[in-house]
C-alpha cells in the first residue's frame, strides 16, 4: 500500500501583489479596447483621458471644446497613466512595472501603493505641463509612476537582507527590510550607478541621442524625471516599515 503525502500549496506561475495585477490588466484591457476602435473614436477616449497641456493653457475657445471640463482637468492628472501608444510602448512598461512595481507593491500594500502610483504618475504630469504649457500632444503611459517605483526601489533594495543586497534574503521579507535614509543609500555604490545611468538614458532622450521606442511618438523624459524624483523624496511618506538606525 502506498502513502500519499500532503500535497504543498502549489506556487503561483507569477508571484505578483494583486494590486500590480490588477493595474497591468487595466493596461492590457485598455489598450486591447483601443485596438478595436475606429481613429474618431480612439481620438476621443484621448480626450477623455489622456493629459493634455492643451486643458490648462490661455486659449478659452479649445478648452471649451475638450471633454470632461474641470474633472477632466483632475483625472486626467491620473488616468493618463493607464494609456499608451502603442504595444512596444505597452510591453516596456508593463517589464518594468511588475520588476520595480512589485517590489514597491510588497513593502506598501495595495492601498499604499495605489496613491503612491497616482501621486506619483499626478506630478510626473505635472512636470511635463510646466515645460509644455499649452500644448496640443497628448501625454499618455505609466513610464512617470514606474519611475517613482524605480526611485522608491533604491530605498531598500540593495540593503542588506533586501533582494538585491550582498547578503540577499527570500520571500516577501526581503522587500520589507529597513530603508536606507537618502544620505545612506546614495552612499551605496550600486545606487549611484543605477540612478547615474537611469538620469543619463533619459537626458539623451530629451535630447534625441537615443532612437524613440513608441514609434513616431517622443519619449516625455520630463515626466520621468519628475517621477522618479517623487518617488525618491516622497518615499518616507508612504513605506510603513521604516528606515534603518545606522
Amino acid at each position: 500500500m502506498l502513502e500519499r503525502t500532503p500535497a504543498s500549496p502549489s506556487e503561483p506561475i507569477f508571484n505578483l501583489p494583486w494590486i500590480v495585477t490588477l493595474f497591468s490588466g487595466a493596461m492590457i484591457a485598455i489598450h486591447a479596447i483601443r485596438a478595436f476602435l475606429d481613429s474618431k473614436t480612439d481620438m476621443e477616449v484621448l480626450l477623455w483621458l489622456a493629459f493634455l497641456p492643451a486643458r490648462y493653457g490661455p486659449t478659452l475657445r479649445l478648452r471649451e471644446a475638450l471633454p470632461g471640463g474641470d474633472a477632466a482637468d483632475l483625472w486626467t492628472f491620473v488616468t493618463y497613466a493607464f494609456l499608451h501608444g502603442d504595444i512596444t510602448h505597452l510591453i516596456v512598461n508593463l517589464v518594468w512595472l511588475l520588476a520595480f512595481g512589485s517590489a514597491v507593491a510588497w513593502r506598501f500594500g495595495p492601498l499604499r501603493f495605489s496613491v503612491f502610483f497616482a501621486v506619483t504618475a499626478a506630478i510626473g504630469a505635472l512636470t511635463h505641463l510646466m515645460l509644455h504649457f499649452g500644448e496640443l500632444v497628448p501625454l499618455v503611459g505609466a513610464s512617470a509612476a514606474i519611475s517613482a517605483a524605480m526611485a522608491a526601489a533604491l530605498r531598500f533594495a540593495f540593503e542588506e537582507g533586501g533582494p538585491l543586497g550582498v547578503f540577499r534574503g527570500r520571500g516577501e521579507a526581503a522587500f520589507r527590510v529597513p530603508a536606507a535614509s537618502l544620505a545612506q543609500a546614495f552612499r551605496n555604490r550600486q545606487v549611484l550607478i543605477f540612478t547615474a545611468v537611469w538620469f543619463v538614458i533619459n537626458i539623451f532622450f530629451g535630447l534625441g541621442s537615443i532612437p524613440e521606442l513608441v514609434g513616431d511618438a517622443t519619449v516625455a523624459w520630463e515626466a520621468h524625471i519628475g517621477g522618479f524624483l517623487a518617488g525618491l523624496f516622497l518615499f518616507p511618506l508612504f513605506d510603513p516599515i521604516g528606515s534603518a538606525k545606522k
